[in-house]
């Protein structure tokens, strides 16, 4: 021990202090120098080993705690130098400083394989960018599931309207029928007459109304042929000017190329005048009615635009429901939209709507040029 002791501090040799000469004011420059380098070393270590207890998941943590050790040595060597400007322990700076120099050295061999798999590692900027790609997705998939949930409401009710309908008219042909049989052995002038022929109007009316209910769910028969939208829409232009009354301008701007497209020309002449309707209804005060048709590839693209109130996205997402309306009781019956999306889907077309309050609201028809062979329904 003695040994040691001797040669970890050299008592024959002078202590540093002695090559300054004693000289207060380099004394106390290397004095506060290392000492502030020394507890700035120390705390490098205090900082890292919190942050390691802290962050389990850190990649590399044998790396920052042999990183940590390499400082820490560092700053045992500056309070040596302090040391030994009064005692010459020049052994154990040496040997501190050789300690130094061994973990300097596994750290600085161990640490550039490690860097191309520290460089591999994303940065903060790319993880944020995925955590943006990611909540874009998932925004995405919601809004897919929320139109696939949508879509097979609308399906459940098809189906349920659908046979409502179907068992409906059958009903109908039986009371219109018996009602035509007694008016055509009713006197002229009996007073009942008039009670059967008011009673065969509604009739005439609920067969409108399951008409109405069967395209919504795609059950109805349509006749289809290619048919050239321009005529269709000057065949109605005068129905449509009236439906709109005075205060509403119709503007009509057709592609002068414009393709056939193979449609039920009843219903779609059906379609146009309700989608007119509900436009004209959403401008009281009077207003613009746009029909645009433009050709979109596979298909022809007709919309109907208004100035009007549009509809708020709660609104918007019942547009299509049956007997869904906005309108005050006794003013519709809900089933115009519903109509029009019924017969769009049925053969083979799709509709969208695109409304916001304050700004009106377009309804675009995408409509087939040629018939799908998975259309239900006769095609002429």
């Amino acid at each position: 021990m003695n040994e040691l002791r001797r040669w970890l501090i050299e008592t024959g040799m002078p202590p540093h202090g002695y090559c300054l000469l004693w000289q207060p004011d380099l004394l106390a420059l290397h004095v506060i120098s290392d000492a502030v380098i020394g507890l700035a070393y120390f705390s490098i270590p205090i900082a890292l080993a919190v942050y390691l207890r802290r962050r389990r998941d850190t990649h590399f943590t044998w790396v920052v705690w042999l990183f940590a050790a390499f400082i820490l040595a560092c700053g045992t060597t500056h309070f040596l130098s302090i040391l030994v400007l009064w005692v010459p322990a020049y052994g154990l700076e040496g040997v501190v400083k050789a300690l130094t120099a061994g973990i300097s050295i596994a750290t600085a061999i161990l640490i550039w394989p490690l860097l191309p798999k520290a460089l591999a590692l994303p940065s903060p900027a790319q993880l944020q960018r995925l955590n943006d790609q990611l909540l874009k997705e998932a925004e995405e998939r919601a809004a897919v599931e929320g139109q696939l949930r949508q879509a097979q409401k609308m399906e459940a009710l098809g189906q349920l309207t659908g046979g409502i309908a179907h068992d409906f008219n059958n009903l109908l042909m039986i009371v219109s029928g018996n009602v035509e049989r007694a008016l055509r052995h009713a006197p002229e002038q009996a007073p009942e007459r008039r009670n059967l022929e008011n009673a065969l109007t509604a009739t005439t009316r609920a067969g409108q109304l399951t008409e109405q209910l069967l395209a919504f769910a795609r059950k109805g028969s349509l006749l289809l042929i290619s048919q050239d939208i321009g005529d269709i829409i000057r065949g109605v232009h005068d129905l449509l000017a009236r439906a709109a009354g005075e205060r509403i301008a119709i503007e009509v701007a057709l592609a002068e190329d414009l393709p056939p497209v193979v449609v039920d020309r009843n219903q779609l002449e059906n379609a146009v005048l309700n989608l007119l309707i509900n436009a004209r209804d959403a401008m009281p005060g009077g207003g613009v009615i746009r029909i645009v048709g433009e050709d979109v590839g596979p298909e022809v693209k007709f919309s109907i635009s208004d100035t009007g109130t549009g509809m708020d996205a709660q609104t918007l997402e019942r547009a299509t429901e049956p007997f869904f309306t906005t309108k005050p009781v006794g003013s519709g019956s809900g089933l115009g939209l519903s109509q029009v999306y019924g017969f769009v889907d049925q053969i083979g077309g799709r509709m969208e709507i695109v409304s916001e309050p304050g700004t009106g609201t377009v309804v675009t028809l995408y409509l087939p040029k040629e018939a799908g062979p998975d259309v239900a329904h006769i095609a002429g």
